[in-house]
């Protein structure tokens, strides 16, 4: 080789090793799971077992979102993925499911997570590796504290859901004697502490509280309890199973009496698993009707759910979803410079409100909460759901 083409040789040489460490110190200073062209998120959610009705609608209604944006090219050139991991709605497994995606490296943040106890034990898994934690179906007061910098919710919380319980069922229905059906884990306590505070403070208590545990159908012990209290309403902390259990034996028990559950509960699953004996069951939610186009957030709600999952009928579990996915894409999307998950959280802080169209989330430095929205709704004859503004014996 000559010392004129060793040169050039030396200089191209030089010019690679340059552009290799260019792109490794960019590599470096990259956020996890952000690349060039995607940013992915991961989601624990029970996708199996007796609540997977729960996870999988979520998970419906964030595909249906990141579907969505990414048809329209994605959020600033980057196509948005969804990995997600069942954990059966138990604790363990999501916490096993966390550190699988955590020390994967291949994460931006998390989203739609399903429970109060698996979001009590993943929540202090992602805070600790710095990773945002959005949109989980949960509405425990734990994460919706000042101290959770990470944590970013958007639905009302459940002290919220059952001080409106407490409030319809009394105003509307004179009820004075309410019994409670709670989960006998975080979730049932959480709903369990709302119900009381809301009755303390109209200086009444629940005239029975009974529980079953979770990932069960086992409810006879409690039915027994709470009919024996000969309640006017009974308020249902619980998922669609065990209380579709405890309404249909109830019924059968004649126990005359209001059946409120919590929006947990999941409503088309609990409607489905019901059957006729749903008719007159009430259900608090936290979203806008599924079924009500006059609302934007609605109209496009359906059309993306309809291009992700043909076969999916709108439903209050994956409306919620697509919304935790739009207010992901709209974060994104108000990010100036690098996407990161600081400026992720940054930008829902302080970027807001978010209007979805019909739906406005509000932040502050220091308020995660997102919504303070609580809606009633009531099972048909039919099986179908009808929005109401106020409590009445069902057929008044």
């Amino acid at each position: 080789m000559n010392r004129f083409r060793y040169r050039r040789f030396q200089i191209r040489a030089a010019a690679a090793a340059f552009v290799i460490a260019a792109c490794a110190a960019g590599s470096a200073r990259a956020e996890i799971g952000v690349t060039a062209d995607r940013i992915v998120f991961g989601q624990i959610a029970a996708l199996e077992g007796p609540a997977a009705a729960l996870g999988l609608g979520m998970q419906a209604g964030l595909q249906a979102a990141f579907d969505e944006a990414n048809i329209a090219g994605g959020v600033k050139g980057r196509k948005l993925q969804l990995v997600s991991v069942n954990d059966g709605y138990e604790p363990e497994k999501a916490v096993a499911a966390a550190k699988q995606l955590i020390a994967g490296g291949q994460i931006f943040a998390l989203a739609g997570s399903v429970g109060t106890p698996t979001s009590a034990a993943v929540e202090p898994l992602a805070s600790e590796a710095g990773i945002p934690f959005v949109g989980a179906f949960t509405g425990a007061e734990f994460l919706r504290q000042a101290d959770k910098p990470n944590v970013v919710n958007i639905r009302a919380s459940y002290a919220q859901e059952t001080e409106a319980m407490v409030a319809h069922l009394t105003a509307d229905l004179g009820a004075s004697r309410i019994a409670v059906l709670y989960q006998n884990d975080a979730f049932g306590q959480a709903g369990l502490a709302g119900v009381r505070h809301a009755l303390d403070r109209r200086r009444m208590a629940p005239i029975a509280e009974a529980s079953y545990e979770r990932n069960t159908v086992e409810v006879a012990g409690a039915l027994h309890v709470i009919k024996d209290s000969d309640p006017q309403a009974v308020i249902m902390i619980g998922a669609y199973k065990p209380c579709a259990e405890f309404i249909r034996q109830a019924r059968r028990a004649k126990l005359d009496a209001t059946f409120v559950n919590i929006s947990f509960v999941g409503s088309d699953a609990l409607t489905r698993e019901l059957g006729s004996a749903g008719a007159g069951v009430v259900v608090t939610q936290v979203v806008p009707f599924p079924g009500d186009t006059s609302i934007k957030l609605v109209r496009r709600y359906q059309a993306a759910l309809k291009h992700t999952r043909p076969d999916a009928p709108p439903g209050f579990v994956s409306l919620e979803g697509y919304m935790v996915g739009r207010l992901l894409v709209a974060a994104l999307a108000k990010i100036e410079g690098e996407v990161t998950r600081a400026a992720l959280l940054d930008a829902v802080k302080r970027a807001g409100p978010f209007d979805l169209g019909g739906f406005t989330l509000r932040y502050g430095a220091h308020d995660n909460r997102g919504s303070n929205r609580v809606y009633l709704t009531v099972i048909q004859a039919d099986g179908s759901f009808r929005p109401i503004d106020q409590l009445s014996k069902f057929g008044d």
